[in-house]
């Protein structure tokens, strides 16, 4: 008996919206690790204050390609350009579909000559996959499974470990761990590094707007790297950041983690739908918040929406080209921070502590209860952008939300309201209670919001308009 595919699934439920909406299963978890290895407000005050150890090694999809026909086809499916792409290089990798839809976005890793590595959520990942089934191409793909999706017997390991260092101590606790002065790399650049006697491969990156690598290596080196980079901090204020910190780092860095993959209609994306078993991650993810639309299509993103216009170059044929084409001077939503109301905060949270009608309560530090929260953004009653992020950063000391408004509100300074829970008392997510929708007012605000992350980051599609 053969699998039901995607296409199979979307046929048989109808509305796709109200699928989503109702599936069973709240935000993304991230295993391997406690939800505290402390307190969240001190593991989040580390990354700004002093350094923190995040570990990367159980929670995203690793996919191998392999191959003399890899570089061309990343290349044919990204809109970014592979111009100067190098071993030891890194960068952003946002496929879109043949109608010009962000499918999700991982990094991509040049390993080698003809060996890369995609890291981060499934939808990407299986995009790639699909195309490397065509035969188009001489590769071969290996996934490595996020552990939450593994059989009980295979959680306790993975192809590699993966670890972040992040903050303004991040370079000392390197240099302490290696015994000697940590290579200057530029961003997103790569070399291999000694610690406790084994190898590690370093790529220059950020998450909170500090200075700072991701290290990742075999398994095997997984308890002797990471004994080591704590030894090494245990002076310059090193913190564990456990899994329910991890997430609300965004905020501050203003990376939109959560773009629904567009490839639920569309034609272009049809033959991966079919291919595409039901049990897939597009066929098992969850939908949510107060923006609501009975058009699929409504939830889906563009590029320039994501911050990543900057990067769509159109120097050489990829899926998605024709449509970016068409659409590259038109007006498009920008991508701003939402800096929350605090006195609007405190009513909402104030609902808990009486009988009657609560609003949605607002979970610290990450708010987010769904796979793709997506709330609407109001001006004067009217929609005029969509929320896609929030949570509490103590940092800033407030809410915040990312968020995509219509390029006439961005500015800085500009008084909106944010639409805060779901019509109708909420959905049926087991994570969702009864509850009433309420205003919040709020502030677009720069992004990155913090003003390390301003000052720190690569001048790239974190940092500028497109």
């Amino acid at each position: 008996m053969t699998d039901k595919s995607l296409q199979q699934l979307l046929d048989e439920k109808g509305d796709i919206v109200e699928f989503l909406r109702n599936q069973q299963v709240g935000p993304n978890a991230y295993p391997g690790v406690p939800g505290e290895y402390s307190n969240w407000r001190d593991e989040q005050r580390s990354w700004a204050e002093s350094s923190v150890l995040f570990n990367q090694s159980f929670h995203m999809v690793d996919l191998l390609v392999t191959g003399p026909g890899a570089f061309d086809m990343l290349a044919y499916l990204a809109p970014n350009s592979f111009k100067g792409f190098v071993p030891n290089r890194a960068k952003q990798f946002a496929p879109v579909t043949p109608e010009g839809y962000v499918i999700g976005d991982v990094i991509l890793f040049y390993l080698e000559e003809e060996k890369f590595e995609l890291v981060g959520r499934a939808p990407s990942i299986e995009w790639v996959e699909y195309w490397a089934s065509t035969g188009k191409w001489d590769v071969k793909v290996e996934r490595d499974e996020r552990t939450a999706a593994r059989p009980l017997d295979q959680q306790g390991y993975r192809r590699n470990y993966r670890f972040q260092l992040q903050g303004p101590n991040a370079m000392p606790v390197l240099e302490k761990a290696m015994g000697q002065t940590p290579p200057d790399l530029k961003f997103f650049h790569m070399a291999p590094i000694m610690i406790a006697g084994v190898e590690v491969r370093a790529l220059r990156h950020g998450m909170a707007g500090q200075p700072g690598y991701e290290l990742f290596g075999p398994w095997k080196d997984y308890d002797t790297v990471r004994n080591a980079l704590i030894e090494a901090g245990k002076d310059y204020g090193l913190t564990l950041c456990g899994g329910r910190t991890y997430s609300s780092n965004t905020l501050e860095s203003g990376w939109i983690p959560s773009p629904l993959p567009a490839t639920y209609t569309g034609e272009g994306s049809k033959a991966f739908r079919e291919w595409l078993p039901a049990k897939s991650y597009e066929g098992m993810c969850s939908l949510g918040g107060s923006f609501v639309s009975d058009n699929i299509e409504d939830y889906y993103l563009n590029p320039w929406e994501l911050g990543y216009g900057i990067m769509v170059k159109f120097d050489h044929d990829f899926v998605g080209r024709e449509a970016l084409e068409k659409v590259k001077d038109q007006p498009h939503r920008q991508k701003v921070t939402l800096a929350l109301d605090n006195e609007d905060i405190v009513r909402v949270m104030s609902s808990m502590l009486q009988t009657g009608d609560k609003a949605k309560f607002l979970e610290f530090p990450s708010a987010v209860y769904c796979m793709h929260p997506y709330d609407a953004v109001l001006k004067d009653g009217k929609t005029i952008g969509l929320s896609t992020w929030i949570g509490y950063t103590i940092n800033a000391g407030r809410f915040l939300a990312l968020a995509m408004v219509d390029a006439e509100f961005a500015e800085p300074g500009t008084e909106v309201t944010l639409l805060w829970g779901e019509p109708n008392g909420g959905t049926s997510k087991p994570t969702v209670e009864r509850h009433v929708q309420t205003e919040i007012k709020a502030i677009v605000s720069s992004v990155p919001y913090s003003e390390a992350a301003r000052d720190n980051y690569a001048d790239g599609w974190r940092t500028k308009k497109a």
